[in-house]
């Protein structure tokens, strides 16, 4: 930049883009000077090199914050393995194919291990078969890096995810509560009405008695009244 460029001529570019033409490098230095800019050799190998009329502060720091952004996107990619077997069944399968796709849309590549155990080794078509229709289930999304290999009793096929692939969005706990409180109700709504209570009955009030005076008591004993014999 500036005088440190050693070359004789330069193509030069203006700050807006515009073509400059063939000039001296110090007449390049000379225009930059005047506009308060920096003269920047962006294509040292070209014939002359090419420099451009720019703030170099400014260049510098669009550089380093487009790299941030860059580190913070990128993922270090993992390989996972998914392991299967040649007679698995059709529930299995299902169960497998949703962690594949789980495993997938999180940028992860995955490898798909089959194992032949017993008998079963005499009938490899089972196990291309197999990764056949995987790969033709999760097309949409992940793409096969090159064939099948087959070591022995194994069987292995790597899966990579589809480029561009955006990883699910991750459900909150605020947004899982919120799910949580709107299917209640509808939980509630869907469930049929309990039957009605059969009505107890009704209490009889207790009649309070009063005591008979101990006079009246006496009055009707025949013994006490003089009446008997």
């Amino acid at each position: 930049m500036n005088e440190q460029i050693r070359a004789r001529e330069v193509r030069l570019i203006a700050e807006d883009g515009t073509q400059m033409g063939i000039v001296p490098s110090r007449e390049a230095l000379r225009i930059a000077r005047e506009r308060d800019l920096d003269l920047i050799e962006v294509a040292p190998q070209a014939q002359p090199p090419v420099c451009r009329i720019m703030d170099y502060g400014k260049h510098k720091y669009t550089l380093a914050r487009r790299d941030r952004e860059a580190r913070k996107r990128q993922k270090a990619t993992e390989v996972r393995l998914l392991r299967l077997n040649p007679h698995i069944g059709e529930h299995d399968l299902q169960v497998k194919l949703r962690k594949l796709r789980e495993l997938l849309g999180e940028g992860n590549k995955v490898r798909l291990n089959l194992r032949f155990r017993g008998a079963w080794i005499r009938h490899p078509e089972l196990g291309h078969q197999l990764f056949e229709r995987i790969v033709k289930e999760v097309s949409d999304i992940a793409n096969p890096e090159g064939t099948t290999r087959r070591e022995g009793r194994m069987m292995n096929l790597l899966l990579s995810p589809k480029p561009g692939l955006k990883p699910p969005p991750k459900e909150t706990t605020e947004g899982k509560g919120e799910k949580e409180r709107e299917e209640k109700p509808r939980a509630a709504a869907e469930q049929p009405a309990a039957p009605p209570k059969p009505e107890a009955p009704e209490k009889k009030e207790d009649v309070k008695q009063e005591p008979i005076p101990k006079q009246v008591l006496q009055a009707a004993d025949p013994e006490d009244s003089g009446e008997a014999g």
